[in-house]
């Protein structure tokens, strides 16, 4: 991946590493100062970009989702080079606003955006993007919520203790911190956030022609014009590195809106033995081999709950790189379920990528719910009781007495 080499300096022996720090007066257990912005430092080329930050576990470049708590489950944030799937709630009413959070983080970062949908203009869309927090609008968010849900004693008491020993969800805003925001959803973003914004828009119908025929290729008319634009964009805005002259480097955020609906032509969501499967498939093969070689990231939704065939599901799962599902609670049996009184869904993490390697990873944490409050969209872990065994005792104790 293109993203993946943030530090192109190569590797170093033990011993020569105990000997730059012997002759900078620095033992190899301390922390160095900050270095001077320089040619020098081969680090420098893609962790100076505005937005982005190397990951703590391989280096890899990383942008924000627009949600910290969900930066936090998937390792820190979405890896530049990679494709984010969010599999669509039942209703659709949550999962547009994971890709507008991801659309808005990408203007306030000053990221080049992509937007793609079929249904809905992406002018429109950008217009209805959530205004940004400050941090001190979000501690005070924060301080109402707490101050409107106490928890009772008793209440806390029955909690499990391996929850209460998982870190929290969300977690205030650092001042210093450019990486990430919080946003407030009964706001829409400045206007002139997003004049000063460098955008692109496909929309579907506008782009499709009735003399549009694609008989020689496995994909439909709408899956091949979208790939023609990333490419060109991808190549004419130089976000695949071929303009060495261009100093300012960029990332260019993608959002793909109800990939794989009938909007865009295919009937995978339709019938169980579609005829286009191959289509959506080979479409995100090709996708995901332009975003590796450039500085750029992706995110799609997909209603995976309208396709029949499970198989077409695990290899979409495949070839994407981090999937998210949401699970909403309207018109379910949870809905009435006390449990989950205080949630609106569930939040699953399907699947994390383990980059420069054959096998994906598992999140380590499991029994997420989300919650739409007037202002927020928080993630946060399920509290839910221990499971009691006390009636099994007692049926068995009674099988035991002696009869009278």
């Amino acid at each position: 991946m293109a993203a993946a080499g943030t530090c192109g300096t190569g590797t170093r022996s033990t011993g020569s590493m105990v000997a730059a720090a012997s002759t900078n007066n620095v033992t190899s257990f301390q922390r160095r100062g900050p270095r001077a912005s320089g040619a020098d430092s081969g680090c420098s080329r893609l962790v100076s970009i505005a937005g982005t930050r190397p990951s703590v576990r391989n280096g890899q470049l990383l942008v924000s989702t627009g949600l910290p708590a969900l930066d936090q489950l998937l390792g820190g944030g979405l890896a530049v080079g990679t494709v984010l799937l969010i599999e669509e709630d039942k209703y659709n009413i949550y999962s547009p606003l994971l890709f507008k959070y991801f659309l808005a983080e990408g203007i306030v970062s000053g990221h080049a955006l992509l937007v793609a949908s079929a249904k809905e203009d992406p002018a429109d869309i950008l217009q209805k993007l959530p205004a940004p927090l400050i941090d001190d609008s979000y501690k005070k968010e924060c301080d109402e919520d707490v101050c409107s849900h106490k928890m009772e004693p008793d209440i806390k008491m029955k909690i499990a203790w391996r929850y209460q020993l998982l870190p929290k969800m969300e977690a205030g805003p650092v001042s210093s911190s450019r990486f990430g925001h919080y946003y407030d959803i009964s706001k829409r973003i400045p206007q002139e956030l997003i004049e000063t914004s460098k955008w692109h828009g496909f929309f579907l119908p506008e782009k499709i022609s009735s003399a549009f025929n694609v008989e020689s290729c496995s994909l439909t008319p709408g899956y091949m014009k979208l790939l023609q634009f990333i490419q060109n964009i991808i190549y004419k805005e130089g976000f695949d590195g071929s303009n060495p002259q261009k100093k300012q480097k960029n990332i260019l955020r993608i959002g793909i809106q109800n990939l794989g609906s009938p909007l865009w032509g295919d009937d995978i969501c339709c019938t169980e033995n579609c005829d286009t499967s191959h289509s959506l498939t080979k479409f995100l093969y090709i996708l995901r081999g332009l975003l590796r070689t450039s500085l750029s990231a992706c995110i799609i939704t997909m209603p995976t709950h309208l396709i029949q065939n499970k198989a077409v599901i695990a290899r979409v799962t495949n070839l994407s790189d981090t999937v998210v599902g949401l699970e909403s609670f309207i018109g379910s049996e949870k809905e009435t379920n006390p449990l989950y009184k205080d949630y609106h869904g569930l939040i699953h993490i399907r699947q994390i990528p383990r980059l420069n390697n054959l096998i994906y990873d598992i999140s380590d944490v499991k029994d997420l719910a989300f919650k739409l409050k007037k202002k927020l969209f928080t993630i946060e872990s399920l509290l839910r009781a221990p499971t009691l065994f006390l009636p099994q005792v007692v049926s068995f104790a009674r099988g035991c007495q002696r009869p009278s």
